[in-house]
């Protein structure tokens, strides 16, 4: 046990030097640390979000502009055959003045998140996109629409969005196939690598928690992520959806999710992370336990009151049901309750300073 107990420590400290470790050695901390050994680990992952982005918290507003989906994702709660599901769409009209009210609130980052939606085209997307940096000049673009061709995402980016978010879900093909039953993973692995090639600051993560998987699952995620080298990596707990195939499956758990956060923090030093939604759904101080370990990123969410509840990804997610005004001053008092800084800036990835 001694033996062990010097090993996790060694390798912690050779992650938090070299930023990398052996799959062989990922999976000995998955498979042997204990809670002592966490503490050490998570202050680690803190001293080390510290060091590029010191107590900043990045805010974005979120706008779930449509939750009508053409895929069959078993998981969600949007997918194309959820018949229950309350489906709409904000047309551009609403989207543009939803970016207009959080620019009065201090937003500088907008993300347009949504199912795969035929009926935004890219010509419909590219417009609305131009419109927003019409209208607000200088501020950052998020989209989070899924799978395009290569030409898609270039006209996106041409018109002016600057980030791009699209969870792997998995990096085991076996497990992509059981969640996807009719999409190949290496065509999301595709998609990743074109919105790298294009130059989007690009995201990816994965769910914690899923059916059967093990240590050796999360290993393979950790390796795809510090191979991709992404901007921003989304990783939060698995949550089941009553109108779902999976709606009896359990649920991720806190201590798994915040553990793999720290050892991603660790793996790609200066990558913008998010406290997920998912992650204050399962824990009500899950967005604490998040920012503690290294995560910097919260995404307050601007989509109109009377639809947010249709967004229903999962069950139980976490929604004030408030005003933005009101749920954003709630967000700053909790963040500066727990002694980090409310940044509403930009807030690009430091990854990006390495290119420049």
């Amino acid at each position: 046990m001694t033996d062990n107990k010097n090993k996790i420590y060694d390798l912690i400290n050779k992650l938090y030097i070299e930023h990398d470790l052996p799959d062989e050695d990922l999976l000995f901390i998955l498979d042997n640390i204990n809670e002592k050994e966490k503490e050490y680990l998570f202050s680690k992952s803190y001293e080390t979000r510290n060091r590029y982005y010191g107590k900043n918290v990045y805010l974005r507003g979120l706008i779930e502009f449509t939750n009508y989906c053409k895929r069959e994702c078993n998981y969600c709660g949007i997918n194309a055959f959820n018949k229950k599901a309350n489906r709409y769409r904000l047309d551009k009209e609403e989207i543009i003045e939803t970016c207009k009210m959080g620019k009065e609130l201090g937003f500088s980052t907008f993300v347009l998140q949504g199912g795969e939606d035929v009926y935004f085209t890219d010509e419909i997307m590219t417009d609305i996109i131009k419109t927003i940096k019409e209208k607000i000049p200088g501020c950052a673009v998020t989209i989070s629409i899924g799978e395009k061709s290569f030409e898609s995402y270039k006209k996106l980016k041409k018109s002016g969005a600057d980030r791009y978010l699209l969870r792997h879900e998995t990096a085991n093909p076996d497990k992509y196939r059981e969640l996807h039953p009719l999409s190949e993973s290496r065509t999301r692995v595709e998609c990743l690598n074109n919105l790298k090639k294009i130059g989007f600051q690009t995201g990816a993560g994965f769910m914690v928690g899923l059916p059967n998987y093990t240590n050796s699952d999360y290993v393979k995620d950790l390796r795809f992520i510090k191979n991709l080298q992404p901007e921003m990596v989304g990783m939060g707990p698995f949550i089941p959806h009553k109108d779902t195939n999976m709606r009896d499956c359990k649920p991720g758990d806190i201590d798994t999710t915040v553990l793999l956060l720290s050892l991603i923090r660790l793996l790609l030093p200066k990558v913008l992370l998010p406290a997920t939604t998912a992650l204050a759904s399962i824990d009500e101080n899950g967005r604490k336990k998040g920012l503690d370990v290294g995560a910097n990123v919260i995404m307050p969410n601007l989509t109109p009151v009377n639809k947010r509840g249709s967004y229903s990804l999962y069950n139980n997610k976490k929604s004030s049901g408030s005003e933005s005004a009101e749920a954003l001053n709630s967000i700053k008092k909790e963040l500066e309750s727990y002694g980090y800084i409310c940044n509403m800036s930009r807030g690009d990835s430091k990854m990006c300073e390495e290119f420049n």
